[in-house]
């Protein structure tokens, strides 16, 4: 939200301005669609605001995919996985060619020894140069069985090791398809998957909560210091949320300058503490440059928390997460405001949740 005035607030509701904004260009509501747009819209990324104002009245998936391809490293998804596929698939034809190769040799191997026994058991009596001749017939055969044997476990060593490359890549990719670039912490792809999982279990709906922040006055650090200032700023704050909560807790930035996290196992009053400590946090930093000295002011957050067992699910959840957060915003900013304490708000009782 970009807080210039009480009746600009409302306009700066990106989600719902992403959402009207797609329908009216008639884009298919993929997620990757959302991120391209909701980044777009909330002026985070000058580039990719260029990119979308030059698209035609009715964009193509097409025009879109490429932008996401050009802008977000997360969006060459499918070439990675394609190239992963092609790789995958030739290593195991040829681990395949090689047990087919192996158990040739072991066949062979057995029909020798078949022989050589049936041999002996018909000629009990032979002399020593004719045994002499099947040991070492015997001999190389198994020198020979041995040597393939070995040649065979290290180049499936050799293959194992390319398939772990592989599978390392896709696990990186994973991570940067789910990673905000700049702050290095859980971006908007991530956010609606965890948020989804809360409503996956009693358990989750009853003891979660949704905290959501956002910048005060971001638009006029920008305005007055440049963009390269304000995504420092940005940085700095994802660094105190992420070092300043549990290991076990989810933080992502979820677009422009608005963060969230997912509190588990925690009441309203506790889940209140958390995000009033941060807010304390985040006021109490300097934010100075680290070059010039030059003090940027006090920087300060709004939030918005609510409990899951307050929703009817995770769109609504987030949604009463962001008029608390409004809340905060048009009650004079660097507060934190729980759900719960807004009039006419409409609750559900998850206490009588039907059980599996």
């Amino acid at each position: 939200m970009q807080p210039a005035a009480v009746q600009s607030e409302r306009s700066t509701d990106i989600a719902s301005t992403v959402l009207a904004t797609m329908r009216q260009l008639g884009v298919l509501g993929l997620p990757r669609n959302y991120e391209i747009f909701y980044e777009a819209l909330s002026g985070s990324n000058r580039e990719l605001s260029l990119a979308v104002v030059s698209l035609s009245g009715r964009p193509t998936q097409d025009d879109l995919d490429r932008i996401g391809r050009t802008i977000f490293a997360q969006n060459h998804g499918s070439g990675i996985v394609e190239h992963a596929r092609e790789v995958i698939a030739n290593e195991l034809e040829d681990i395949a060619s090689l047990l087919r190769s192996e158990r040739s040799h072991i066949e062979k191997y057995g029909r020798i020894l078949n022989e050589t026994s049936s041999g002996l058991g018909r000629n009990s009596l032979l002399s020593p140069d004719v045994l002499q001749k099947i040991v070492n017939a015997m001999a190389v055969a198994t020198n020979s069985t041995i040597d393939h044997g070995r040649q065979v476990a290290s180049t499936l060593s050799d293959k194992t090791a390319e398939l772990e490359s592989v599978k390392s890549k896709l696990e990186e990719y994973k991570r940067l398809a789910d990673t905000d670039p700049l702050t290095q912490i859980w971006n908007r792809r991530a956010f609606d998957k965890e948020i989804t999982r809360i409503y996956n279990s009693n358990k989750g709906i009853l003891f979660n909560a949704l905290i959501l922040a956002d910048i005060d006055r971001f638009k006029d650090i920008n305005d007055r210091y440049g963009h390269p200032v304000g995504d420092k700023i940005l940085q700095i704050i994802a660094d105190i949320f992420q070092s300043s909560i549990r290991a076990d807790m989810f933080v992502a930035r979820t677009g422009g300058e608005e963060f969230a996290l997912i509190v588990e196992g925690a009441s309203e009053d506790a889940t209140y503490e958390i995000a009033e400590r941060l807010r304390a946090l985040i006021e109490q930093s300097p934010f100075t440059s680290s070059q010039t000295g030059m003090n940027y002011g006090t920087v300060t957050v709004s939030m918005g928390i609510c409990m899951a067992s307050e929703a009817e699910g995770p769109e609504d959840l987030y949604s009463k997460a962001d008029r608390a957060l409004y809340r905060s915003k048009v009650s004079g900013r660097n507060r934190v405001t729980r759900h719960s304490t807004m009039a006419g708000r409409a609750g559900k009782s998850w206490l009588l949740y039907k059980q599996d």
